[in-house]
């Protein structure tokens, strides 16, 4: 029973080479640790978002690592611990053995203190399968506020709702990520092909809570922005941005490869001005 209902989750997926099915698989493993959470209530704490929740409740196009998660209010003292017991039971239930550790991060990351916040706890779950899967877990415990939530459904493992940023905020969480995230040598790919989906869908960011996150990772001065200053800021980033590298770095994640071919600082200038007219209300 159980191996069928697997089945039957990655039967939903064109399984053409091993890369693909690791990727199904790892999205097949994200939604059983989301039925998990939410039969140990985690829903009421926490809200979901990023591009894994792009993916999994908006279809986003691209397939995603992680698990991203933001409690509705701050509490310094909050641990994802006690709920992965319900997490570890979901997936004994499908005859998958787990394990979650704490994963160590090193306190000179850019990544840190741009974006993921010295008070954000972070967890690996190592799947023993017929392939190994890991996923990372991400709770933000002292969030920047100002976001709204709805409830998604999900259908299997079981029918279930996880509470997620609405698109609007997770948006404004992109461009945060886009605009500020630092990566050394690399561009993340990723972050151009999810900015150029809410474009496509005519999402307009919350732009509150785009400044507040901002200010509260000490990215600017400033506790409010205009879209004329988000504007000055993109196109200086989409002016600095290899978009060479960028599509190397999204092309795994990806069923075509073609849907890259029109990738270009202009390209991505003309987005961007796109973003300008939804917001003035003239897309």
């Amino acid at each position: 029973m159980a191996v069928n209902l697997l089945e039957q989750m990655l039967n939903r997926y064109p399984l053409v080479n091993v890369e693909q099915h690791d990727q199904a698989l790892r999205e097949v493993m994200q939604e059983v640790a989301l039925a998990g959470l939410n039969r140990a209530g985690f829903f009421e704490q926490a809200a979901f978002y990023g591009g894994t929740c792009l993916r999994i409740f908006h279809g986003l196009p691209r397939f995603s690592e992680d698990l991203d998660f933001s409690l509705l209010q701050p509490d310094a003292e909050f641990s994802l611990q006690p709920y992965f017991k319900a997490v570890i039971a979901e997936f004994k239930a499908l005859g998958l053995d787990v394990e979650i550790t704490t994963k160590q991060k090193t306190t000179d990351s850019q990544i840190e203190s741009a974006f993921l916040k010295n008070n954000t706890q972070v967890f690996s779950l190592n799947i023993s399968s017929a392939r190994k899967v890991k996923i990372k877990f991400e709770v933000d415990t002292l969030p920047p506020l100002g976001f709204a939530t709805e409830e998604k459904l999900l259908l299997q493992p079981f029918s279930f709702y996880v509470k997620c940023f609405s698109l609007p905020d997770l948006f404004a969480g992109k461009l945060h990520a886009l605009l500020f995230r630092q990566w050394k040598n690399r561009v993340k790919g990723r972050d151009w092909f999810d900015f150029e989906w809410y474009i496509r869908h005519n999402v307009s960011p919350n732009l509150a809570h785009f400044a507040r996150r901002a200010y509260e990772s000490g990215a600017i001065r400033q506790e409010v922005v205009s879209e004329t200053e988000l504007q000055v800021r993109l196109h200086q980033r989409i002016m600095a941005v290899d978009f060479d590298s960028a599509k190397q770095d999204v092309v795994k994640f990806i069923p075509d490869a073609k849907v890259l071919n029109i990738w270009s600082t202009d390209y991505f200038l003309q987005l961007a001005n796109r973003l300008a007219a939804l917001n003035a209300g003239g897309a």
